[in-house]
């Protein structure tokens, strides 16, 4: 057996390196024993690479196995040596095949690792430490998988103005509000035990729990017992479920005296949403069948840009060529939108990009499709994978194009030209902002009218450049 060690066992580039040394040399997987951390304190030596171009590595394994590498199976960098020699001998369609055990398993570890890392997002809590030169927060938190480098730039994003680290037993995160540092893992005892705030967070925690909703296997389901001991507000939680029932009986014994607050389309898909990372929404959603949308379209067109975009535009429902090409906003539309995006100043790869529905609806008419607005059932069937997609990218804001996202968004009282181009705040305290669809100003008919019209959209798309531009 050859015997090969990797210093950083989550690096995709110090596994690549080493794995392509192994494929140009022709050394077969069941050959090589993968050691993480160093464990044999040195390889043995690699073979000289046979004569002959370096074989093409598609860029979905690349990513694939970046995420892969950060799960804690031992057993991560075999096997993801057994798919690169698999992809390069013969077998270049490996990664569409779903039910391949290799291919399953890889696509189970991105699942674990990705929720891991959401786990992370929702459940870090930074505690207030007075040092020599002013105050640093302090986070302890016990992940799974290796996720640290991952999600520190989720923690700089967020907290841009405020000196903090971020420890766990494999890593550290280090923020000093202008350069991100990683380090060595540290232990509990190297984080505080709590600070002056917790009282009263658990004070606000108290107040808005509800008993009536109360459902305690969905709360550990979303809210790990394993996390509880990092939660100031986990000391709560046996008491408010154990008094939830008397609580609940005396709500229902007074007369209502406040009206009920209205819940968006949205907010009310959240519940119905599916889970998994973006990668499964997006391979579940390809078997949809909540209405019939499915049926004469060609393809889902899912969502598409960064995980981690801090804003997510919204539009309204593919057209003939999103539905060709399996992308959202690639159509004439799409072009215009990419031109008034630049004109904003606003980079589209910086923007998770998609639909409220998700399949082209349509009318033949000879050899041409004409598009359908969908109707109410079929936009509702759709939300839940929207809910989905803005759960799992968790931005900073949503941008809705067009009066069908809106309305998803904001309600049905919602009136898209006497309120677009401005910044209103949901109930989740996330920011959001409606305009025009870029079809609106394709379908004005005067060509002066279309220019003021233009104008105004690249207006409103230039709020996304000043949101992008702040911490």
């Amino acid at each position: 057996m050859l015997r090969v060690s990797l210093d950083d066992a989550s690096d995709l580039g110090e596994w690549r390196g080493k794995a392509r040394a192994l494929l140009l040399a022709g050394v077969a997987p069941d050959t090589v024993e993968w050691g993480g951390g160093g464990l044999f304190g040195g390889d043995d030596p690699i073979p000289p690479p046979r004569e002959g171009a370096a074989p093409a590595v598609p860029r979905d394994f690349l990513n694939l196995a970046n995420t892969v590498l950060a799960h804690s199976d031992p057993r991560r960098h075999a096997v993801l040596y057994r798919m690169l020699w698999r992809l390069t001998h013969g077998e270049k369609g490996l990664l569409a095949i779903a039910t391949d055990d290799d291919v399953a398993w890889a696509h189970a570890c991105v699942k674990q690792v990705n929720r891991d890392m959401h786990k992370m997002k929702a459940f870090v809590r930074f505690r207030e430490v007075t040092v020599d030169d002013g105050t640093v927060y302090v986070a302890w938190f016990e992940p799974d998988h290796d996720i640290v480098t991952r999600v520190a730039p989720f923690f700089v994003r967020r907290f841009t103005g405020m000196r903090w680290s971020l420890l766990t037993p494999s890593r550290t995160a280090h923020w000093d509000g202008e350069k991100l540092a990683f380090g060595p893992g540290a232990s509990r005892a190297d984080a505080p035990s709590g600070d002056a705030l917790e009282d009263l967070w658990r004070t606000y925690y108290s107040s808005i729990f509800n008993p009536a909703r109360l459902k305690v296997d969905a709360m550990k389901r979303e809210m790990p017992v394993k996390y509880w001991k990092n939660l100031p507000e986990a000391s709560l939680i046996p008491e408010l479920v154990r008094d939830a029932l008397p609580r609940m009986q005396a709500m229902v014994a007074k007369e209502a005296t406040v009206p009920r607050k209205k819940v968006t389309p949205l907010q009310k898909a959240i519940e119905a949403a599916p889970e998994g990372s973006l990668t499964a929404l997006r391979r579940e959603a390809r078997e949809c069948r909540a209405c019939d949308l499915w049926k004469p379209a060609t393809q889902t067109v899912f969502g598409e840009g960064p995980a981690d975009a801090r804003i997510v535009v919204i539009g309204e429902q593919p057209g003939d060529q999103e539905d060709l090409a399996g992308k959202p906003f690639v159509g004439p539309a799409g072009k215009l939108f990419d031109q008034a995006l630049g004109e904003a100043g606003v980079p589209r790869d910086a923007l998770y990009v998609t639909n409220t529905v998700k399949h082209f609806k349509f009318e033949p008419r000879g050899k041409r499709r004409l598009h359908q607005r969908a109707n109410a059932e079929e936009q509702a069937a759709c939300r839940p994978w929207l809910a989905a997609e803005i759960d799992r990218i968790q931005p900073d804001a949503l941008v809705c194009l067009g009066a069908m996202a809106a309305q998803a968004v904001f309600g049905s009282s919602f009136r898209l030209m006497e309120q677009r181009g401005q910044w209103l705040t949901l109930a989740d305290g996330r920011r959001a902002m409606a305009t025009v669809h870029p079809s609106y100003l394709l379908r004005l008919p005067a060509h002066e009218d279309r220019d003021a019209a233009y104008a105004q959209f690249v207006r409103d798309l230039s709020l996304i450049h000043e949101m992008l531009a702040s911490p």
